[in-house]
């Protein structure tokens, strides 16, 4: 399994991408959230994947016309605000509907609430076309009481602390894993969930809504060694962070 590190940064963030993932086991893709601008954010990884000498056929996964599969975890703006676009893109240039994964109550928030204003009436060059979820999306529900299975991928997912209803990941091919925290305040028994993954991606933020650096140092060594930071603020000093925090353009390969 690879873990292509798209965006580590906070809905403020003026330094980094935020918070994206793209999973890749073989030929298979799924992106982990949908920032803003993705094409975009996807060519910048790209580039800094190339500069760090990572070879073609690891960075040819970054193209958005080869991620039909997007998971979101939150409706929250800085994990999805790029899925009207991606929407976009896969009907008009490559009529397609987006592959989209979520929770239940993701699914419930997502079109009624954030796209059916600028996604549900368009012009066809006659006339305005009213048009639904479905004219865009196939839905699959990430389930919360069973494994999901998303091509090669084996997913469990649970609900965190956070202000609207958000899923954590862990995500297993082969027997590699690993687990996504997504935006959640801190939470032990979240963190005994993720802790079993070879790799575990932590967010750290500010605010009530979401865990203190503070309290993931506390956590015992064991599980301090594989954990990665994510959605961190542009004030978390990276290099001399006691917990390594992922960097934009990373690819880690999971074998």
């Amino acid at each position: 399994m690879r873990v292509h590190v798209l965006g580590v940064g906070d809905t403020f963030s003026e330094r980094h991408h935020t918070h994206a993932l793209l999973l890749e086991e073989g030929d298979f893709r799924l992106a982990i959230d949908c920032p803003d601008s993705y094409r975009r954010v996807l060519a910048a990884a790209r580039e800094k994947e190339r500069l760090r000498g990572t070879s073609p056929d690891v960075t040819a996964a970054l193209d958005l016309a080869a991620i039909d599969h997007v998971l979101v975890t939150h409706v929250h703006g800085d994990h999805m605000n790029g899925l009207e676009g991606l929407a976009f893109f896969k009907r008009f240039a490559q009529g397609r509907k987006v592959e989209l994964w979520t929770i239940a109550a993701v699914r419930e928030q997502l079109w009624d609430g954030r796209l059916v204003a600028s996604m549900g009436r368009l012009w066809n060059g006659t006339g305005f076309v009213d048009l639904s979820f479905e004219d865009y999306f196939t839905w699959h529900e990430l389930s919360l009481d069973t494994e999901t299975e998303v091509g090669p991928f084996r997913i469990r997912a649970r609900r965190t602390q956070h202000h609207v209803p958000t899923s954590a990941l862990f995500v297993t091919a082969g027997r590699r894993s690993v687990g996504i925290s997504s935006d959640t305040a801190f939470d032990p028994s979240l963190v005994d969930f993720l802790s079993d993954a070879d790799l575990v991606i932590h967010e750290t933020n500010h605010g009530p809504a979401h865990t203190a650096y503070a309290d993931l140092l506390a956590l015992p060594e064991e599980v301090r060694q594989k954990m990665r930071l994510i959605h961190y603020p542009d004030e978390h000093d990276v290099d001399r962070s006691l917990i390594p925090a992922l960097r934009e353009g990373e690819v880690l390969e999971l074998s």
